[in-house]
């Protein structure tokens, strides 16, 4: 049976929640974002402010550059958040599966649906601009990808549809780099030898596409072709939990890192036990002042939520890729492979019964005075010394 799939995006969103809150912002440019004194970056751009060339992940000191009368919003993501399930919840009450990607975004599989996928987006579409005040851009397609580019093509307040059989036409004179996959390295690579649009890219021999950028070339050709088999999956449960921060100026101070690992790998067990969770796998992102990041990760021996155990996983990943004295920008650890708090019998231990009690008792005083009710003595020491620009924590 073909398959029918709707991709959705709501239109910059933060700046639009920001618009309903104060409509005195309509029309203006104006971003979301962190503060330029410190190194912060724009998280949502208006339509008004993207004319003058601001983008996301553009450093708000650039973006105060190209407009002098940009006004600058600090980011309120409980409110955008509340907004998100919001129509996240219309979403799911309308089609039978339903998969959110991001805050903002979501493919809904509507195969089996009479009225046909483009009359269901434009019902919905109507319904979350009456109800929530919302614009919203949509793709119809045979699949995630190509419904994810065409709704990328009708931004912003578009609906674009992708005939069945159409997906290679579609795609052709489009610039190659909206293809997923095709980064900015691999699109100069690409365009040296005269690839720039995607139809360029499906025109290439398999061989060709993998010796000029090895085995990802294969997936690309199969893309650029229009062709996508993965599902649209109703997976709402929690995959991975993680915590990362940027700093104003890079550290490179060994005591510090270490102090703020530990921190992170604390808020990181806190929400996992708060979840009833643990995870099997730890991983850690770390960020260098030329923006390179890298990230690591190791599998337990059996799940964890104890913040102990999550540190020394993360440290031991830690001291494989950081040199004593290097800068680090951002620093991040997340746990992933989630499920039940279970432990095998034979490792367990009477000290890890203890740390678990003792965890429980912090998290129940955190719980009823507040996070910082309890702090870590280095943790306390740094909250004096230094303060970071942002913290980020992510469910995903």
């Amino acid at each position: 049976m073909k398959r029918t799939i709707l991709h959705v995006d709501l239109d910059a969103f933060f700046c639009s929640v920001e618009e309903l809150r104060d409509p005195e912002l309509i029309g203006k440019p104006f971003v979301v974002g962190g503060s330029a004194e410190g190194r912060g970056v724009i998280s949502s751009a208006s339509y008004a402010a993207r004319k003058y060339g601001i983008r996301s992940a553009m450093p708000t000191a650039r973006a105060l550059t190209l407009c002098r009368d940009l006004i600058v919003l600090p980011a309120r993501h409980r409110i955008y958040g509340e907004h998100s399930r919001q129509v996240m919840k219309l979403l799911r009450d309308s089609a039978p599966v339903v998969e959110q990607i991001s805050i903002d975004e979501a493919f809904l599989d509507v195969s089996d649906d009479p009225r046909g996928g483009p009359q269901v987006a434009l019902e919905l579409k109507n319904e979350i601009r009456e109800r929530f005040k919302l614009t919203t851009s949509w793709g119809v397609a045979s699949n995630k990808l190509v419904a994810k580019i065409a709704t990328e093509v009708g931004k912003p307040d578009g609906l674009v549809v992708v005939p069945h059989g159409e997906e290679a036409a579609f795609l052709a004179p489009l610039p190659v780099g909206m293809l997923w996959g095709v980064g900015p390295k691999t699109q100069v690579r690409l365009a040296e030898h005269g690839v720039r649009t995607i139809g360029d890219l499906a025109g290439m021999s398999e061989s060709n596409l993998e010796r000029l950028i090895g085995e990802h070339g294969l997936d690309l050709a199969t893309k650029a072709k229009g062709t996508d088999e993965r599902p649209v999956t109703d997976e709402r449960e929690t995959h991975s939990m993680s915590s990362e921060r940027t700093f104003e100026l890079d550290i490179a101070d060994s005591n510090e890192l270490k102090s703020i690992l530990l921190q992170l790998c604390g808020n990181v067990g806190q929400r996992l036990r708060k979840e009833e969770l643990a995870g099997e796998t730890v991983k850690i992102k770390l960020r260098w002042p030329d923006f390179t990041t890298l990230t690591r990760q190791t599998k337990l021996e059996q799940p964890t939520n104890q913040d102990g155990e999550i540190y020394q996983a993360a440290m031991r990943l830690f001291k494989r890729v950081w040199r004593e004295g290097r800068p680090v920008r951002l620093l991040g650890v997340g746990v992933s492979d989630l499920g039940p708090p279970v432990r095998q019998l034979a490792l367990f231990s009477q000290a890890w019964e203890q740390d678990r009690r003792l965890l429980r008792a912090i998290d129940e005083i955190r719980a009823r005075y507040g996070s910082s009710a309890l702090q870590r003595g280095g943790a306390l020491k740094r909250k004096y010394k230094r303060r970071s620009s942002r913290e980020e924590n992510d469910v995903s």
